[in-house]
């Protein structure tokens, strides 16, 4: 499969071929936009010189990782939080998966199997696991049995939830619009 995210085509192009690009930008997408936290893996690697490994990521000085985070412009808002999050994410796929991203996805059992992996990940709640669960099989084709159901509300066709579902402008403006109505709905229930 082809990502097709509404931002830069080297940012998708890196996504496409770094499974490590795609766990970094759903590590990241918090409390920025999607379109900047999927831009980041590929900012990242050309302030790097090289699309970095995760024992690359895992090993490197934490200090030295923030100043890169930070730079700016800042791959994320809270850049020494996230500049260590995405370190201890890559210590998890060192550690469990010989540092290679896609381990957490190759040869799962099934669905279930697949989230438990991702909901291990640092920062990863049930819902950015759930949502990692559908943007892999929607996006990139990994599709173990009982994916969708892993992946709850974000793996049913075309919900238009999550990044999941963007592959232009206008799934974009639809997940957004989900998005507003959502928390909306949520400030409504609060009184």
């Amino acid at each position: 499969m082809t990502f097709s995210l509404p931002i830069d085509a080297e940012a998708n192009a890196l996504l496409d071929r770094d499974p490590l690009a795609v766990v970094i930008g759903l590590t990241l997408d918090q409390q920025i936009t999607m379109e900047k936290a999927f831009t980041s893996p590929w900012v990242l690697a050309q302030r790097l010189g090289h699309a970095p490994t995760a024992t690359e990521l895992a090993t490197f000085d934490p200090d030295e990782l923030i100043a890169v985070f930070a730079k700016p412009p800042a791959l994320h808002r809270f850049p020494k939080a996230m500049a260590a999050r995405v370190q201890e994410v890559c210590r998890v796929l060192v550690d469990q998966y010989g540092g290679d991203a896609a381990a957490l996805w190759t040869g799962v059992a099934d669905g279930a199997d697949l989230y438990k992996r991702i909901f291990a990940l640092p920062g990863f709640g049930k819902q950015k696991a759930q949502i990692l669960v559908a943007l892999l099989g929607k996006q990139y084709g990994v599709r173990p049995p009982g994916w969708r159901e892993a992946a709850g509300g974000y793996g049913e066709q075309d919900s238009y939830r999550s990044v999941a579902d963007i592959v232009d402008d206008e799934s974009l403006a639809r997940v957004r619009a989900y998005k507003k109505r959502v928390k909306a709905e949520a400030k409504a229930a609060k009184g």
